[in-house]
C-alpha cells in the first residue's frame, strides 16, 4: 500500500513536470510578432481611444475596403466626424492623405484620428502610457523594435499594417492580364467611356485610378456646402473647395461618396458628373473641365457603372450592392 502511494505520487509529479515543460516549450517556440502583425493588433484595438470604445477599424471597416457605410462616422461619445471616412486600401506610395491632403505619410495619417477630439480623442502621451502599462504590448514592442512603445514606433507599426492593404485581384486586373472574359460587354464599353467621352481618366489615372492631386469638382458653394477643403489648411483662396482625388479601386463597396458622403450610389455620382449644374448650381471655382455636361445616355451611364464595379477586388464582391 505504501509502495502504491509512492508510485502514484511520483507519477503525479512527473505529469505536472511534463505539463509545465510542454507549456514552457510551447511558449518559447512561439514565433515573435512582426511589425505588420503588431500594427494590425493596434488597428483593431480600442485601447487607442479615450474611452476605449472604438478602434481604427470602427470607421475603417475591413469588409467595405476599410471605408465606412455612413456619410459621417461616429467617434467617441457618438460625435460625428467632419468628413466621410475614405477607404484605405492601396495607400502605399501615396504622397498625401486625408481629403484635404494635410498628411504627407501614412505615419502622419495614423496619428491624426488618435488625437482628434472628434474621433478617438486620446492625447498621444496617454496612448503611449497605456501601451507601456500593458504587459503584452510591452513584450510585442520589445520583440519588434527592441524598445518600449513611443510616439514613433507606434505610428510605424500602424502604417506598416496599412501598407499591406493592397488589392489587385479584380475583374479589371484579370482583363488587363489577358483574360478577355473577365469583363462583361457593358464593363468593356464603360472602360472606353472612362478613358474617352466621360474623361474620367483625366483625374482617375494610373494603377489605382487616382492622379494623387487635389481638385475642386464643384461641391463647395459657401452656403449649403460649407466645407472649403484644402483652403482650411493653406488659407490660400485658390484652394477653396479643393479635395483629394480618391482612388477608384473597390469603389463599389465604399459608398457613400465624396468628402461629405452626399452621393449614396455610383449612379448618383455619375449623374452629377454628367450634369453638375443640376445638382449644385453655384459651385465656387469649380474646375473648368467639369463645366460642360457629358451628355451620357442612360445606357452609357449604366456601362460606366459596370466598369467601376469591375474595379472591386474579389474579396469584397459579396458587399457589392447593385442599384436598380
Amino acid at each position: 500500500m505504501q509502495l502504491q502511494k509512492i508510485i502514484f505520487f511520483a507519477l503525479g509529479i512527473f505529469c505536472v513536470y511534463a505539463f509545465l515543460c510542454g507549456f514552457q516549450i510551447k511558449q518559447s517556440t512561439e514565433p515573435p510578432i512582426t511589425k505588420v502583425k503588431l500594427g494590425e493588433k493596434l488597428f483593431f484595438d480600442p485601447i487607442l481611444s479615450q474611452d476605449r470604445s472604438i478602434s481604427c477599424a470602427s470607421c475603417h471597416k475591413p469588409e467595405f475596403a476599410f471605408a465606412d457605410t455612413t456619410a459621417f462616422s461616429l467617434g467617441i461619445h457618438n460625435t460625428p466626424t467632419k468628413r466621410n471616412t475614405p477607404g484605405i486600401t492601396n495607400m502605399s506610395g501615396r504622397p498625401s492623405f486625408f481629403w484635404d491632403g494635410r498628411a504627407s505619410s501614412l505615419e502622419e495619417q495614423a496619428l491624426q484620428p488618435i488625437i482628434n477630439p472628434d474621433e478617438m480623442g486620446l492625447p498621444i502621451e496617454t496612448a503611449i502610457a497605456r501601451l507601456k502599462s500593458d504587459s503584452l504590448y510591452q513584450r510585442y514592442f520589445r520583440e519588434v523594435f527592441n524598445a518600449p512603445p513611443d510616439n514613433k514606433n507606434l505610428l510605424q507599426a500602424i502604417a506598416a499594417y496599412e501598407r499591406t492593404l493592397e488589392t489587385a485581384n479584380s475583374p479589371y486586373d484579370r482583363y488587363i492580364a489577358g483574360d478577355d472574359n473577365a469583363l462583361s460587354p457593358a464593363a468593356i464599353r464603360g472602360r472606353m467611356l472612362f478613358i474617352g467621352k466621360a474623361n474620367c481618366s483625366n483625374c482617375h489615372s494610373g494603377e489605382d485610378f487616382t492622379a494623387d492631386r487635389l481638385k475642386n469638382i464643384g461641391l463647395y458653394n459657401g452656403t449649403t456646402l460649407k466645407d472649403a477643403g484644402r483652403f482650411e489648411i493653406t488659407k490660400d483662396s485658390a484652394h477653396q473647395g479643393f479635395f483629394k482625388v480618391p482612388g477608384l479601386r473597390n469603389v463599389a463597396v465604399t459608398a457613400p461618396y465624396m468628402h461629405n458622403g452626399m452621393f449614396k450610389t455610383l449612379k448618383e455620382v455619375i449623374a452629377y458628373y454628367n450634369e453638375p449644374d443640376k445638382v449644385v448650381h453655384n459651385g465656387i471655382k469649380r474646375d473648368l473641365s467639369l463645366n460642360t455636361p457629358l451628355h451620357l445616355s442612360a445606357e452609357e451611364m449604366n456601362d460606366l457603372e459596370a466598369f467601376l464595379v469591375a474595379l472591386t477586388d474579389d474579396r469584397f464582391n459579396q458587399k457589392i450592392h447593385h442599384q436598380p
